[in-house]
């Protein structure tokens, strides 16, 4: 519901309340007052019935009017009095009147407000205002007198101005109640204003980790959802920014490096054409003592041809990989990796444990890609090792999807949980010395296979490197 709808609604709400409470007070009032004016007529009826009795009788006036008017002070009638035609009262509740004159033209005729003669004013006149009323008796087609009776109209006053008071309280305790809801939907509108308010300020100081919860239909909620719709365009650009920038440094830091390894490449091609010739003249010069010196530097050449590969790759990091895909058995692979490695792992303390079942089928891969994997994996696990231990290699094959599962299990340092989301991205590292490509050259080539790695990791226990490739690559992939 809109918020000038509830608005609308409410100011209607406490117009027909103090309609209803105003119209119900009217209602009692005026029963109230009919009621008090029939018990009045009644007894201003009873006070002329009376005086037409005594004033009709033939005996002499005795007058039962004091007697009456006992019970009818109550009632307002303070005085009656019986006037003949010619002014005199001839009978009247109060004695001390009868035998006095009154001046028939001024009494007049009707009902109309008393003004007492000065001197016999008392507390009961001054707090209340009298009323005369005087009716002529008429028998037939003769007048034979008047009937003066003083009224005192306090009870009718009375109620009025119960109603009165009864409609002010009334109309006090509505504008009260609606002060007091305007306060608390101002509170109630300020607030999450002001929340949204200082949620603007800390955008735009920079914090794009403001969230605000949608908890109405009206404006505001629409506000809010506007709002993290916003804030989240904001996110998605700074991050859209940050990709861009980590882009264009990876673009210029790969240019640089494809130059440095470009010049690699004529030292190696040195270095394996240096290993050649003393592999030659060691066979010439020394044939008795040249088996273990030769099997050195056919390892010095294996390096040598490894990084030549690893060069040709990183200069080609940002094309697509050219596989040369054949029939392996992870075993051997896994076996001439180590076999790379070893005085490495030794120096180190480290021992390699193979959980290969003798069944695994053979694997379709490019094999020197695929060592460059282990190879990186293997080094990465073995330099979270300082203190040595075990690194287990597992491969199991799932007939049910089809793929080939390989697990590498170490038991280092772990990975700090900020940084593994990070540690497969280009030039990422946490050790003093490297480039931070290992992992990243290794994500590719798995990729390139149509596998995908998965790394989890607890901080001081180790890490568990899981490599899935597919059984059979697709047509076009190959």
């Amino acid at each position: 519901m809109k918020l000038n709808t509830k608005l609308v609604m409410i100011m209607l709400s406490l117009l027909i309340i103090a309609m209803c409470i105003l119209f119900g007070l009217n209602q009692y009032s005026q029963n109230e007052l009919v009621n008090e004016i029939q018990e009045s007529s009644t007894e201003v009826s009873k006070a002329i019935q009376l005086s037409i009795a005594d004033l009709t009788s033939g005996s002499e006036y005795s007058s039962k009017l004091q007697e009456y008017l006992k019970d009818a002070k109550r009632k307002g009638i303070k005085e009656i009095s019986i006037i003949s035609n010619e002014g005199e009262i001839i009978d009247s509740s109060d004695p001390d009147k009868v035998g006095k004159r009154r001046d028939i033209k001024k009494l007049g005729k009707g009902l109309k407000a008393s003004h007492p003669s000065s001197g016999k004013k008392t507390e009961e006149s001054d707090s209340s205002r009298p009323y005369d009323l005087v009716v002529p008796v008429i028998v037939g087609d003769e007048q034979l007198g008047y009937v003066h009776i003083n009224l005192l109209l306090d009870n009718i006053r009375t109620i009025q101005h119960n109603n009165f008071m009864n409609r002010l309280a009334a109309t006090f305790i509505v504008f009260m109640f609606g002060i007091a809801l305007t306060i608390f939907l101002a509170r109630r509108y300020t607030k999450p204003i002001q929340r949204i308010v200082e949620s603007v300020n800390r955008v735009a100081a920079g914090d794009l980790t403001e969230s605000l919860p949608v908890v109405s239909g009206d404006e505001i909620g629409t506000l809010s959802a506007n709002f993290n719709e916003m804030v989240q365009k904001l996110r998605e650009r700074e991050q859209l920014e940050k990709r861009l920038y980590e882009a264009e440094h990876l673009s210029k830091v790969g240019q640089l490096a494809a130059g440095i390894a470009h010049e690699i490449r004529n030292p190696l091609n040195y270095i394996s054409l240096a290993v050649d010739h003393l592999k030659e003249d060691m066979s010439h010069t020394c044939p008795d003592s040249a088996a273990e010196s030769i099997d050195l530097l056919d390892k010095i050449k294996e390096e040598v041809r490894r990084v030549n590969y690893m060069v040709l790759n990183f200069m080609s990091y940002g094309r697509p990989l050219k596989l040369r895909i054949s029939t392996i058995c992870y075993a051997e692979l896994l076996e001439k990796a180590r076999h790379l490695l070893q005085d490495r792992l030794t120096e180190k303390k480290i021992a390699l444990v193979a959980d290969i079942p003798a069944e695994l089928p053979a694997m379709e891969a490019d094999p020197e890609l695929l060592r460059t994997c282990l190879v990186n994996i293997i080094s990465n696990a073995a330099q979270a090792m300082p203190d040595g231990g075990k690194i287990t290699l597992g491969a199991r094959f799932d007939a049910v999807d089809s793929v080939f599962r390989l697990s590498f299990a170490d038991e280092g340092i772990g990975i700090r949980p900020e940084d593994l989301p990070k540690i497969l991205q280009p030039y990422f590292t946490t050790k003093e010395a490297g480039i931070g490509l290992g992992l990243a050259i290794t994500e590719r080539i798995v990729k390139e296979h149509g596998g995908k790695m998965v790394v989890a990791s607890t901080f001081g226990k180790g890490t568990v490197f899981t490599i899935e490739l597919p059984a059979q690559r697709k047509e076009q992939e190959v």
